[in-house]
């Protein structure tokens, strides 16, 4: 332990023994992507520093899993999408706050194999080769990267060749530990994603019309309880700090 966080609980300490006050631990929740997992964990431990008054709970996974937690009820205060669909959708519903949404990270959609593997992979269109037995991809209808995935199989028009053989994941995590497992011969994920693992290489890009579109936006819920810290927070989430580690984590960050 820090020689200035024993300083600062002793302080406390005092108050309490001395003053007879109390208080109250404020708490951001955050549902965020699961491709964020490891840039935010770290980021919540830099943001909450040396204040055991505030502490950040996150949600990761599915962006559209997400986004339902939240049209049902769930005490969210922030929301990190890894697509602007499911933003989109929130906005509709008036259940983000107006003005708070900003577009936080770009990324981009690649297609991964075991790191080890040699089935002759090195395009979307070889997947279809049949060499290919499975195939792992995020469910579309609740994981951006799986709905990246099916724009670049109908963009290349081998979408009908490729269904036999798609093994769904309920967020890219999943997707990355099917490859990373040898349980599927490729997958699609994030670029971020596969830079994390060393268990996995990447052989292909998607299309730069469709990589131009994987934005990550960030907007405070409507039904937030934190407001202050809420907005305190996405502050934080485009600081210098938060920027360099995102891009050590493989993201693009946008805006200041």
């Amino acid at each position: 332990m820090s020689a200035k966080r024993l300083l600062l609980m002793a302080m406390i300490l005092a108050v309490f023994l001395f003053a007879g006050c109390s208080t109250t631990v404020t708490t951001v929740n955050v549902s965020a992507a699961a491709s964020l997992k490891d840039a935010v964990t770290e980021l919540n431990y830099m943001y909450v520093g040396d204040d055991p008054f505030t502490k950040v709970v996150v949600n990761f996974g599915g962006s559209g899993t997400l986004q339902k937690q939240i049209e049902n009820g769930a005490p969210v205060d922030v929301f990190i999408s890894a697509s602007a669909v499911q933003m989109d959708a929130l906005q509709k519903q008036q259940l983000i706050i107006e003005g708070s949404r900003r577009n936080l990270l770009k990324n981009k959609v690649v297609l991964i194999v075991p790191a080890d593997s040699t089935p002759g992979i090195a395009d979307f269109r070889d997947l279809t080769g049949e060499k290919v037995g499975k195939i792992a991809v995020g469910d579309p209808k609740s994981v951006p990267a799986g709905q990246y995935a099916q724009l670049v199989f109908d963009k290349y028009g081998i979408t009908d060749q490729l269904k036999p053989k798609l093994v769904f994941g309920s967020d890219v995590r999943q997707v990355l530990t099917y490859v990373e497992t040898g349980n599927v011969d490729a997958g699609v994920v994030f670029l971020t994603d596969a830079k994390i693992s060393k268990k996995v290489k990447v052989v292909a890009d998607a299309p730069d019309d469709i990589n131009a579109t994987v934005v990550y936006p960030v907007a405070v819920i409507n039904a937030s309880n934190n407001m202050e810290i809420a907005e305190d927070y996405v502050n934080f989430l485009f600081s210098e700090t938060a920027r360099a580690v995102f891009q050590k984590y493989g993201f693009t960050a946008l805006g200041r």
